[in-house]
């Protein structure tokens, strides 16, 4: 006999809710990350081109568009300068749908976001799926990565190129399959192909290996990683030699490893944590030593990771604001795994955790927000943001100077820039005329007076950046200016009413 359950007289039917089919759960799981990488496109895509381009920006832009087949540009911008071209290939390639400030910039702005879905799964892969979506978050709204992805610079490729072989590295080691060793390998010359410092990484890995006799590293695996490594990075010399430009590059190399320190040995203990965030910092130190019990070769390989470049960029005498970017999903995923890792037995515990992820969230977010707007002041610290006032002035020079004419700066900062708005030739001052103090892709005014004498520049170029940085340079500036009776035919200013470009036009009598 059958039972039937019987409902109470006018009592309503109803009918059980269905189980949540397989899409609903995915759906509902893509949404919280969906969320995260909207948040890091807004942020790295808002206000994207306020202001103009920096002079590695505008090297790198120009670069790109003699790629793109543009020939006003091509005269003034070779291809073939110093570093690989993979990233400036691809901004080609932006350029060619449409040549905008804003179309170069976005490249790195995308590669960014994709770069806080790379950190999601490293981190998802070391911790779990909630550690993961903290670590995205972090990166999501972090000053460091935010800031540098909205240039167009090589390091947002690298660092998602970075983080895509230190991916391959975790799979490697969680179980010794050499195919996982041999795509860390190809990503790893991409790396290098984004830019050519990102070799250091191979220390990475040789201290990782060397500290965990856990992950067995044998050589069938480890050559045809070491050959895959070779056989991409190799485009970049190779392509250099066929153009016929590969002294060019030695040279650059021998002047960056014996050019006088731009900064103290201090400089990134002082700047990156602020950059990355200090609760970001503390969480992920105090992580390393609150859970050390539960260290693994898995905080020995995030250590490793960022370690070595720390060290090898303190010690290298060129040191840049983004060089140390590729840090920044290591300290997200770090803090990610410390912030997840509190109790959360009651409803109490799990209050206080949310919270302390948004603290550190909030801390983040908002000197992110202040940055996206342009910068004020004249001081300027190379790899923060665009350069004001050197666009106003370059567009200013492309419509108003004649065909011909000739710029000369105090720097080659601003004579980066204003050459690529301008179109138009610019030599700039401090070049020094030894060639083993200058950088070899700019050539020295050997006699500047001589040269205004002879009419071979019609207009000066000063801005207040570089007049902060070379006091001697700006004093000869200032003297060439009165003596070839410089008026002032363009000022641009910043948000705060202060003049940051001047254009003089010269005569000589």
């Amino acid at each position: 006999m059958t039972e039937r359950s019987v409902l109470p007289s006018g009592a309503p039917r109803t009918t059980p809710a269905p189980a949540p089919t397989g899409a609903g759960v995915s759906l509902r799981r893509a949404a919280p990350l969906a969320a995260v990488l909207l948040v890091a496109a807004f942020l790295r895509l808002y206000r994207l081109t306020d202001t103009g381009f920096n002079s590695d920006e505008a090297v790198y832009t120009g670069t790109s568009a003699s790629l793109a087949g543009d020939g006003r540009l091509g005269s003034l911008f070779p291809v073939f300068r110093a570093h690989p071209v993979l990233f400036q290939s691809l901004v080609s390639l932006a350029l060619r749908v449409h040549e905008s400030d804003w179309a170069a910039r976005a490249v790195p702005a995308l590669l960014g976001v994709v770069t806080v879905a790379m950190t999601y799964g490293l981190g998802r892969r070391l911790y779990g799926r909630r550690a993961a979506l903290v670590a995205a978050l972090l990166l999501a709204v972090m000053p460091y990565h935010v800031v540098v992805s909205r240039q167009v610079l090589l390091d947002a490729p690298m660092t998602l190129c970075a983080t895509g072989a230190l991916y391959c590295v975790v799979r490697y080691a969680e179980s010794p399959a050499p195919r996982w060793l041999l795509a860390a390998g190809g990503v790893l010359g991409l790396t290098v192909l984004a830019k050519e410092t990102s070799i250091v990484f191979l220390g990475s890995l040789y201290a990782f290996f060397a500290l965990t006799p856990a992950v067995r590293t044998r050589w069938r695996h480890l050559l045809p990683a070491l050959a895959a490594i070779a056989v991409v990075a190799v485009a970049h010399p190779l392509s250099q030699a066929l153009s016929g430009h590969s002294k060019a590059g030695g040279n650059y190399l021998l002047w960056q490893m014996f050019r006088r320190a731009n900064h103290p040995y201090y400089f990134y203990a002082r700047e990156v944590p602020w950059a990355v965030g200090p609760l970001v910092v503390v969480a992920a130190v105090a992580g390393l030593v609150w859970l050390r019990r539960e260290n693994t070769w898995r905080e020995r390989l995030l250590v490793c990771w960022v370690a070595v470049p720390a060290l090898f960029f303190t010690v290298w005498p060129v040191k840049g604001f983004q060089y140390l970017l590729p840090a920044a999903p290591v300290f997200a995923v770090l803090a990610g795994r410390t912030l997840t890792s509190f109790p959360r037995v009651v409803r109490a515990q799990r209050v206080a955790a949310a919270a302390a992820v948004c603290l550190v969230v909030v801390s983040l977010a908002v000197p992110t927000w202040l940055r996206t707007a342009p910068m004020t002041g004249t001081r300027f610290l190379a790899g923060t943001g665009g350069l004001p006032g050197g666009r106003e002035a370059g567009l200013w020079v492309r419509t108003n100077a004649p065909e011909g004419a000739r710029l000369l700066a105090i720097g080659p900062s601003m004579a980066n820039v204003v050459q690529y708005y301008g179109l138009r030739p610019v030599s700039a001052l401090s070049v020094s005329p030894d060639p083993a103090r200058r950088n070899p892709s700019y050539r020295a005014v050997e006699n500047p007076d001589r040269a205004l004498r002879d009419g071979r520049f019609q207009y000066l170029v000063w801005d207040a950046y570089t007049a902060r940085r070379t006091p001697f340079f700006t004093t000869k500036f200032q003297e060439l200016v009165g003596r070839y009776h410089g008026e002032a035919v363009f000022t641009a200013w910043n948000t705060d009413g202060v003049r940051v470009v001047i254009v003089y036009r010269v005569r000589v009598s």
